[in-house]
């Protein structure tokens, strides 16, 4: 028989509709995502005792007094294994993941009861669904959605969605017929026989199914810990690929409590819904003579003031307790004024290790941290997507090869923190005789023919079962047996301890060398290749979204002996406390977050000016370096404790401004040409403190596609192609009266143009309209300036010199500026930016928008963190 494809089929497919889907996907992500965060708001945002007491109420409500005291003391447990947020978390998960699978399968289940060429047609998709494998589920969605909240809720509406469906249909099935046949036969229609005959005969049924979608909805939840789902689900995801027995029985006992809660209240909410069970619970209540009290249930309205009344103080405290945390975060070294950064790792020890120490780091420096366990795989998948903004355990060239080749195009190389590293075998030095992968050829009995490694995902497993093996003649001697590194360095240990042979695969550096006396196993014909380094992958645009925390890591590094002591101390820590290790580890290493993490005048974020306190009046008016070198000294000035007012004005105001010594300084005066005559003018009453920027020059440009106009002179003549206007900017603007009385003079270019006096923006605006249309245009520009970087632009050439010499750009301040500010003058004397430097803050500010000036300077201020230091020195 011819191999069938199906596989290829199926890839095929999925590659389809990630090209061509993507926007659904999206969307899907969108909804799904905003409403688990809304349903983890509620739950995961008020203090953990009273949300406790309010699902004590509940049970109360549903089930009586003992229920709700075992309830209270099931979440309190919760919270004193320091598991609520990820318990809320899993509840989260399940609450929307049920909810969306009920609303599906309940009129689903309905339709087939009452169509029977629908239940046929269900019934096999049903069949598959509930007997796939669980974790296939979690294949697609990782693909379609990333990793994360997602994946896990599709995967989970999929795999509860059956039971939901086919309980509904039999409770209408069962529901007496000659009961259906009455109602018709006194003229019941249809729609009235399901909602006031078969729903309410039903129900048990139905609820029976609701119960059973919530609960495989949890079991599912858990699974989706393995997609980066969060919650409980990844702690026990952790505790199984770290080998954590604790850590698994904590988590399991949560999983625990919060399934038995479930199940009893979905349980009993059928005595409150439906008729039939209503009666039966009356029942029991009249049978009750002893203990009554413990069968009594409070009405619905006394059980909703409970639980409104605990919620309101919920709220109440948890208002109380941000307001605190935003007091104490507004003291500390704010660089991330709280971003949130997501990363991810692979439960390797330095992966583990690096990336818990900059949680702590990003924690410290203002940062909203979100840290998820994954496999080499969805991890790759997860960073390239975006979903996740970096990991720092790319183990390249060889060992993530596969992964780095696949998704390069979407994954920024944000340089290596530690290397060489080495791959290798590894025998306890009391296996004699075996010292090199040579050794080990006819010695399979001895190792019982297996060769024990980790995750089947991690590249160097590639490079054994494809390369090593080969090289040294092993295949079919050993077999390589995948399970995680916390299970190999286990059956490492159990081996050691009975003094039993056992070849491992490990890498240098690890821990375990310290730990255990063993031999690395020579590979005389480098069949593991080089060693590799250990770089940091982050997504593509990732610099972009956080400037400061990218330039950090692009210097990141770490020394074996730094590295070996931080796993060490994660070690020593235990289970669910590494960053307590890591924590430990930085007060033994003092003065390291600033070195790693550097922000704006040193530790604490700022230093205090001499002159701190006293407020500078600055103004600028709206050309592109004046709000860039504006709104930069603005936010120095507040680092080094001054007060700041910022106005905008024309030239002719602003100078006028300074003059008069209403304001004190701008930083935009193009001299000795643009604004010469504001200069003659008002020099007396002025400061100039130097030029910052320079050569600079003033032009007429064109797009690139505008054929045969490349000089000033090129363009007489051609006013028709340019319907006789070149467009200019403020008529204030000395360039403006350059053009006019000299430029157009020397080309002999008056009368055949008119310049359009405007506005910088409506200026860019025409030239940005014309592009898109592809039509002849003409403006005034000047360099530097970023359209240059936008468009594709001609500098038309001026070979008389009619706009004259490059100019600087000065800062000028009031007349007695020196005297109210002599620290600040010093600075100013001495500040400067080159093009690139000038260029990417324009850029940064572009693209923060109108209004978001002051903040966008912030973000490259961050991506630049000795700017202040260098600019607006303190001390010494």
């Amino acid at each position: 028989m011819p191999r069938l494809s199906f596989g290829a089929w199926v890839e095929d497919a999925v590659d389809w509709l990630q090209s061509n889907l993507t926007w659904i996907f999206d969307a899907i992500k969108t909804v799904l995502g905003g409403m688990y965060d809304g349903v983890n708001a509620v739950l995961g945002g008020g203090e953990p005792l009273l949300l406790a007491g309010i699902f004590a109420v509940i049970a109360f409500w549903l089930r009586g007094v003992i229920p709700a005291v075992l309830t209270f003391a099931g979440f309190a447990l919760i919270d004193s294994l320091a598991l609520w947020d990820e318990a809320m978390a899993t509840l989260s998960l399940v609450v929307v993941a049920a909810v969306i699978t009920i609303v599906i399968a309940v009129p689903t289940g309905i339709w087939a009861a009452r169509n029977n060429r629908v239940s046929a047609a269900l019934r096999p998709v049903l069949d598959v669904m509930q007997t796939m494998p669980a974790f296939v589920y979690l294949i697609p969605g990782v693909m379609f959605f990333g990793v994360g909240v997602t994946p896990g809720v599709i995967a989970t509406i999929v795999f509860a969605m059956p039971p939901g469906v086919r309980m509904t249909e039999l409770g209408i099935r069962q529901v007496d017929g000659e009961l259906v046949e009455a109602a018709e036969a006194f003229g019941t229609t249809p729609k009235h026989t399901l909602t006031r005959v078969q729903l309410p005969l039903a129900l048990p049924t139905i609820m029976a199914g609701i119960n059973q979608v919530i609960m495989l909805a949890l079991s599912m939840v858990v699974i989706g810990g393995m997609a980066g789902a969060g919650g409980l689900g990844e702690k026990v995801y952790a505790a199984i690929t770290q080998l954590q027995v604790g850590l698994a029985a904590e988590s399991g006992i949560a999983v625990v409590i919060l399934a038995m809660y479930l199940d009893r209240m979905t349980g009993a909410l059928n005595e409150r819904v439906s008729p039939l069970g209503r009666r039966a619970a009356a029942k029991v209540a009249a049978g009750a003579r002893r203990l009554k009290f413990t069968h009594y249930k409070p009405g619905t309205a006394v059980a909703m003031t409970g639980v409104v009344v605990l919620a309101l103080v919920a709220g109440g405290l948890n208002i109380a307790g941000s307001g605190d945390s935003k007091a104490e975060e507004a003291g500390s070294a704010n660089v991330g004024q709280g971003q949130k950064i997501n990363m991810g790792y692979i439960p390797w020890d330095e992966g583990i290790a690096s990336t818990f120490l900059w949680k702590e780091i990003l924690e410290q420096r203002g940062y909203e941290t979100g840290i998820t366990q994954l496999d080499a795989g969805p991890l790759y998948s997860g960073v390239a997507r975006g979903d996740i903004d970096f990991q720092t355990d790319s183990w390249l060239p060889t060992t993530h090869k596969d992964y780095w080749d696949k998704y390069s195009g979407q994954l920024e190389d944000l340089g290596s923190w530690y290397g060489p590293t080495s791959l290798e075998l590894t025998v306890p030095s009391y296996v004699e005789g075996i010292d090199s992968l040579e050794d080990l050829k006819g010695q399979g009995k001895k190792f019982n023919g297996k060769i024990i490694g980790i995750e089947a995902s991690a590249g160097m497993m590639g490079t054994l079962n494809k390369k090593v093996l080969k090289e040294y003649g092993l295949e079919g001697e050993y077999e390589v047996v995948s399970s995680s590194t916390s299970s190999m360095l286990a059956e490492l240990n159990a081996s050691i301890k009975k003094k039993e042979p056992v070849v491992v695969t490990l890498w240098s550096p690890h821990w375990a060398y310290g730990k255990h006396d063993l031999k690395k196993l020579k590979d005389p014909k480098g069949a593991w290749g080089k060693g590799e380094e250990v770089h940091t992958v982050a997504h593509k645009g990732f610099a972009k979204k956080a400037p400061a925390v990218a330039k950090w890591l692009k210097d990141f590094e770490l020394s074996e002996k730094q590295l070996t002591s931080l796993e060490n101390e994660i070690q020593n820590a235990g289970q669910g406390q590494e960053q307590d290790g890591v924590r430990t580890w930085l007060e033994k290493n003092p003065g390291l977050v600033d070195k790693l993490a550097p922000v704006p005048g040193g530790a604490g974020g700022s230093q205090q000016g001499k002159d701190a306190g006293k407020t500078v009046d600055m103004g600028y008016f709206p050309w592109d370096e004046a709000i860039a070198s504006t709104y930069l000294w603005q936010n120095m000035l507040e680092d080094r404790g001054y007060k700041t007012t910022v106005k905008q004005l024309d030239p002719g105001p602003l100078y006028t401004g300074l003059a008069q010594g209403q304001l004190d300084v701008q930083f935009d005066s193009w001299l000795p040409t643009t604004h010469k005559d504001y200069w003659d003018r008002y020099k007396e009453n002025l400061t100039d403190l130097g030029s910052w920027y320079g050569p600079t020059s003033l032009e007429l440009s064109v797009p690139s596609y505008v054929k045969g106009i490349d000089s000033l002179e090129d363009l007489k003549g051609q006013g028709k192609k340019f319907n006789g206007k070149i467009i200019g900017i403020e008529s204030s603007a000395g360039m403006m009266g350059t053009l006019n009385k000299k430029v157009l003079k020397e080309y002999g270019l008056e009368g055949e143009y008119e310049v359009v006096s405007s506005s910088t923006s409506s200026m860019l605006a025409e030239l940005n309209r014309s592009i898109k249309k592809k039509e002849p245009v003409v403006v005034t520009l000047w360099s530097p300036h970023w359209a240059y970087g936008k468009h594709d632009l001609k500098k038309l050439k001026d070979p008389k010199g009619a706009w004259g010499k490059g100019e600087q750009i000065h800062t000028v301040a009031k007349k007695d500026f020196a005297k109210d500010f002599p620290e600040l003058t010093g600075w100013l004397r001495d500040f400067e930016l080159s093009e690139a430097q000038l260029a990417s803050l324009e850029v940064e500010i572009q693209k923060g928008g109108a209004g978001k000036e002051k903040e966008s300077a912030r973000r490259w201020m961050d991506a630049n963190p000795d700017v202040v230091a260098e600019l607006a020195p303190v001390g010494g």
